[in-house]
């Protein structure tokens, strides 16, 4: 039966939801759901719906035309003379130009309509173009085709590009479209990785990148591989992003430094391309520097300290101990006339204060001699005469040094930890050469500069202000005569000496995570070391400090090396930020001062007693000097209330000092919410 004498055109019967019969026009035919497509005018409005053929028949038994009419109708138990009669619709004449008229007519409201009067000419002609014009679908209907068009193939595609990677990737995986991605770009690189074989080139300033690989929760995580390292000095971020319509892609961010290594890449490898070159000229009388920066978790403790196995750490295969075994192999073959004798410091940098690591955490002052010679004093200096020296004292100081949970890792590191090989000559204190090698603080715990909790804001004001102090001191040793602003930190104040001189050498391995989750950690360490070598030495020159000072008053010179730096870094550090990092400067001096006295006035109590005992035995004499008694008693006292009196000023200006900091950090912490919040 087919669609029988259905035809666009076509005028039927229908039957609505409410039980009103009424025509309507056929708008158009689909053979797979056995349906078809019809319009109608109601109310000034065009109306349409699908209806399948079963229920058109039902209704418009003479359009069957297999079937007489009157076994139609009596199956649909309708008087043969109740249906309407059929009217032409078969007339066919070239379509009109202008615009498509209605298939539908005016229909009553109140129920089924009569038979209409026969047609005039001019109605008969109207109708003619009407059925012509109405061959053609609707818009509104050929866009639904189109969108359900797309769609079915959107999903076809989908399914055979899932079919196609189901060999090569887990499906399973969340986020298997980037990784399909991700290999397809792969795919077009020409990988060269570094080897054994390659020369090592001589750097005053080497920047180098490490990536390690996927560790054990990451992989039951399902994390993706993001970081591919196509060469020797090339490291590519594949970052996953999402439009508007929440379609997905890939942003490749390259990055190109001295030296990249891979997740293949072993401890000794990194050792040869990074600190290696920089033993010698420690016995030429240089200064040489060895940081470990990046992310916690990212592999810093493992490349300084030594491969794991489990919980325990190999420290044999770190570059504390490669760098020692190599500093004690020249020392006594190619140096050996030179009569030198190995001292080893150790002391980490917390919250903008020094604690000796080999001294019971013993707190120390960093304070300037006459020479202008940074001093960190009573820092305790052990001689070492071989490598496992070095091993015991590095592993005590590990064991000491301040750590804390952070959203990256449960045991971050807090503070910057500072390890010194110090070179001298026999008889004298006079150093000869130095090797500093600095195990950073996670540089995701500079983000707390707004927490709710001072102690961790103070943390993250500093590692900010020593990253980026560091940052412009490693980049003004590679300027001739550039200003060097090592007084707006006291990670860079201490290492002066190892900026400065043209036999000062400095290398920077920077450890990055391979894994999506860690991506944002990830490109702000890489750029970071980016910034550290992209000036080199033909870049422009900083601006003196005096030109850029936006304050009139005089600056101290940690403030003015702080100006410079947010001068140099305006993205990085805004002028509340600035105000912030000064306040907190600020507080700190007063923190020193108020602890000073307070130990001063601790010590001086024990001379008080001793005075008033002197004076209470004279009181107890039968005849002693009553006035004299009284005048001694006096001073005594007087002094006493001028020095507390004294302390208690400057304590109630360092509370000052402390409030200010607490309405600088709520002020910058309501300007980074989001302002529907």
């Amino acid at each position: 039966m087919e669609f029988a004498k259905l035809k666009t055109g076509v005028n039927v019967d229908i039957q609505r939801t409410d039980g009103r019969i009424h025509s309507a026009v056929i708008s158009g035919l689909d053979v797979d759901s056995q349906s078809v497509t019809v319009e109608w005018l109601e109310r000034g409005e065009t109306k349409g719906k699908e209806i399948e053929i079963e229920a058109i028949f039902s209704l418009n038994p003479e359009l069957i035309a297999t079937k007489p009419r009157e076994t139609v109708s009596a199956k649909t138990n309708r008087p043969t003379e109740q249906l309407p009669k059929e009217t032409p619709r078969n007339s066919r004449i070239p379509a009109v130009k202008s615009a498509r008229p209605s298939y539908a007519r005016p229909v009553s409201q109140n129920g089924p309509v009569e038979k209409p009067p026969p047609p005039s000419e001019a109605q008969k002609k109207q109708a003619q173009v009407s059925a012509a014009a109405a061959r053609r679908k609707s818009n509104c209907v050929k866009e639904v085709e189109q969108i359900k068009r797309k769609r079915d193939e959107r999903r076809a595609n989908q399914v055979a590009i899932r079919e196609h990677f189901d060999q090569e990737v887990d499906t399973t995986n969340p986020n298997w479209e980037f990784i399909a991605m991700i290999r397809e770009f792969q795919s077009t690189l020409d990988y060269r990785p570094l080897t054994n074989a390659e020369m090592i080139e001589d750097h005053r300033i080497s920047v180098c990148v490490r990536k390690r690989p996927l560790n054990k929760k990451e992989i039951n995580k399902k994390d993706v591989v993001v970081v591919t390292v196509p060469n020797k000095e090339s490291m590519i971020v594949h970052e996953p992003k999402l439009k508007v319509d929440l379609t997905k892609y890939l942003e490749n961010q390259n990055f190109r430094f001295d030296y990249a290594f891979d997740e293949t890449v072993d401890n000794e490898m990194v050792y040869r391309y990074t600190a290696k070159p920089l033993v010698e000229c420690i016995f030429e009388r240089g200064m040489a520097t060895c940081f470990a920066y990046g992310q916690t978790g990212s592999g810093k403790t493992h490349t300084m300290g030594g491969d794991f196995s489990g919980k325990t750490q190999d420290h044999s295969k770190g570059i504390y101990a490669l760098a020692a075994r190599d500093v004690f192999r020249l020392l006594h073959s190619k140096y050996r006339k030179q009569e030198l004798i190995i001292g080893a410091s150790f002391f980490e940098i917390y919250s903008g204060k020094v604690f000796d690591l080999l001294n019971k955490k013993l707190k120390l002052r960093v304070l300037e001699d006459g020479k202008q010679q940074v001093q960190v004093v009573g820092l305790k200096e052990e001689v070492v005469e071989n490598t496992d020296d070095v091993l015991r004292l590095i592993q005590h100081g590990n064991n000491v040094r301040t750590s804390g949970q952070t959203s990256a890792n449960q045991h971050s590191s807090r503070s910057h930890a500072v390890f010194q090989l110090i070179l001298r000559k026999k008889g004298t204190k006079k150093i000869h050469g130095k090797f500093s090698l600095i195990d950073l603080a996670g540089n995701e715990r500079g983000a707390d500069t707004s927490s709710s909790d001072r102690q961790t804001r103070m943390e993250g004001a500093e590692i900010n202000k020593s990253l980026l102090a560091l940052k412009e001191c490693i980049r003004a040793l590679g300027r001739k005569g550039a200003h060097l602003p090592f007084r707006a930190s006291k990670l860079t104040q201490v290492l002066r000496d190892s900026f400065i001189g043209d036999n000062s050498r400095t290398c920077m391995i920077a450890m990055i995570s391979p894994g999506m989750s860690c991506c944002e950690h990830t490109l702000n360490t890489l750029r970071y070391a980016d910034r550290v070598k992209e000036l080199g030495p033909a870049g422009p020159d900083v601006k003196p400090v005096d030109n850029i000072s936006p304050r009139n008053a005089p600056l101290s010179p940690q403030n003015s090396d702080l100006v410079m730096i947010r001068t140099i870094n305006e993205e990085e550090i805004s002028d509340e930020m600035l105000n912030f990092h000064e306040v907190v400067n600020h507080m700190q001096d007063m923190e020193e001062e108020v602890l000073d006295d307070h130990k001063a006035i601790a010590d001086k109590m024990s001379k008080w007693i001793n005075e008033d005992k002197k004076l209470l035995k004279m009181a107890e004499e039968v005849d002693y000097d009553v006035e004299g008694y009284a005048r001694q008693l006096d001073d005594l006292l007087a002094k006493r209330i001028d020095a507390l009196a004294n302390l208690r000023d400057k304590v109630v200006n360092f509370r000052l000092e402390l409030q200010e900091e607490e309405n600088l950090s709520r002020n910058i912490e309501k300007r980074k919410r989001p302002p529907n919040k």
